[in-house]
């Protein structure tokens, strides 16, 4: 299906410009709320590699968490520019950097959801300001994004807050507190210079009068909503979200009665706490978090990973997965912590709530005895496509002599290469393979990729060589 930009609001529903149906399926990237100043993962892997798997998997977003700190800050670190990978990052701004991701995103069919996950790099405050930064910076940073982001499709909406909780109320009216006066300050400040935008607003952490629930997770109160809603000055642009937790990231009371009565308890909490926005029409409901470690429903937080995921998908619910990232503490990712393979388990549960991944298109050519090559064709548009050559040590000895493959490339641009030195001779390019994977150990599987633009219908690498070599 090929989305419509911009996103509107119908009832419960987001829809595109032409009345279609769009269901949010995706997972956060976290690293530019760090002091990193970009996504976390890139000191491993090539940037267009993460994307182009994060759209094989089958999902359709990523939630972007950044800082206010990151976009003035002039300094980048944690990329790897090591033979090739991130070459188009070399030299860039924190924004800079935001750009090309954003950019290469949208080319792999890839929607951003901008999340402010902080002010500055360290801390989630209670407020919408604080930390050294007004509500005067937090609208600005907004507005800011809002603009340079007007004409690029993709990006979609601002989530404007990350974990309202603490001293943040809601309906209160109290003009240094009230999460949902302030949203509505930064919803329509935004909208004003960018009427395309979904504006998200999370709910709090504390009591609203009249809850029915005791205690929320941060972000997680959206109880307010009934008697107080979000006003805008656009309609149809309002969405609502929410953040739910496992007994992994807090054993929180509900989790320590029997099994047999925590689903319905869960249930309840879910129509209590923010699905009653979806089942009156009043808007659509996103879960912005949701993970942790077990998937496992002999544990605790597997049974309430495993019904909520259930429940998202039976109440068809937005979401965006916590996390892309292994390196999360309470929840680990998707991603191993190798930052290559997945956690299959992970992936197959939320894989009955995803569309249907593109199917990649394999050709196997014969090397040697030792070694397999396949031509792996990741993803195939009209104008792009992004290609994997993966090396497989498939005999039970060490592969030890140096080696590098040839091709050629057809009718194409190549602008984006990961994992190895592309050396253009044509017709012929040449790959050198990082380091690491020049001698390969039995079984080990190097994987060098390339995204290019087409300017014909020969496209598809060719005549693909390994070459033993004295380099």
């Amino acid at each position: 299906m090929t989305i419509q930009f911009p996103l509107v609001t119908n009832g419960s529903q987001i829809v595109d410009s032409d009345g279609q149906v769009i269901l949010l399926r995706g997972v956060n990237w976290s690293g530019f709320e760090t002091d990193n100043h970009a996504p976390h993962g890139l000191w491993t892997r090539d940037c267009t590699d993460m994307l182009v798997q994060i759209k094989k998997l089958g999902y359709n977003v990523i939630r972007l968490p950044f800082s206010v700190e990151c976009l003035s800050s002039n300094w980048v670190t944690g990329i790897d520019f090591k033979n090739g990978k991130n070459r188009v990052l070399k030299d860039k701004k924190p924004l800079e950097v935001m750009d090309f991701v954003i950019q290469e995103a949208g080319r792999q069919g890839l929607m951003i959801l901008l999340d402010c996950h902080r002010l500055n790099d360290f801390y989630t405050p209670q407020l919408w300001y604080g930390d050294g930064f007004s509500e005067e910076d937090w609208i600005d940073a907004w507005t800011l994004l809002a603009k340079r982001y007007k004409n690029q499709a993709n990006v979609i909406g601002a989530d404007l807050k990350n974990n309202p909780h603490g001293a943040a109320t809601w309906g209160s009216g109290d003009i240094a507190t009230d999460w949902r006066l302030a949203a509505e300050r930064c919803g329509n400040a935004i909208s004003s210079v960018n009427p395309n935008w979904l504006i998200v607003v999370e709910g709090i952490s504390g009591s609203v009068a009249g809850q029915k629930l005791s205690k929320h997770w941060w972000g997680g109160n959206l109880e307010g909503v009934r008697n107080n809603p979000v006003r805008l000055s656009i309609a149809n642009k309002l969405v609502y979200s929410v953040h739910e937790y496992g007994a992994g990231v807090l054993a929180r009371e509900w989790f320590q009665k029997p099994t047999s009565e925590i689903l319905d308890l869960l249930k309840y909490r879910w129509e209590m706490g923010f699905k009653y926005i979806a089942s009156e029409n009043i808007a659509p409901v996103l879960i912005g978090e949701f993970g942790g470690e077990s998937v496992n429903k002999d544990t605790v937080e597997g049974l309430w990973q495993k019904a909520l995921v259930e429940y998202i998908q039976e109440n068809q619910l937005h979401y965006t997965y916590w996390s892309w990232n292994p390196n999360n503490g309470y929840t680990s990712g998707i991603l191993q912590n190798d930052w290559i393979n997945i956690n299959q388990e992970k992936q197959d549960l939320l894989a009955t709530t995803l569309f249907e991944a593109p199917v990649s298109t394999v050709t196997k050519v014969a090397s040697t005895n030792m070694l397999d090559i396949e031509i792996i064709i990741e993803s195939n548009w009209d104008k792009r496509l992004c290609v994997l050559f993966r090396v497989t040590n498939n005999s039970g000895e060490k592969f030890a002599p140096k080696w590098k493959l040839s091709f050629i490339p057809g009718q194409v641009q190549i602008n984006q290469i990961w994992n190895g030195k592309f050396c253009l001779q044509p017709p012929t390019v040449t790959v050198i393979p990082e380091d690491s994977g020049i001698s390969l150990a039995p079984n080990q599987v190097v994987e060098i990729g390339y995204c290019a633009e087409k300017f014909g219908s020969n496209y598809q690498p060719s005549d693909v060589k390994l070459i033993l070599t004295s380099h």
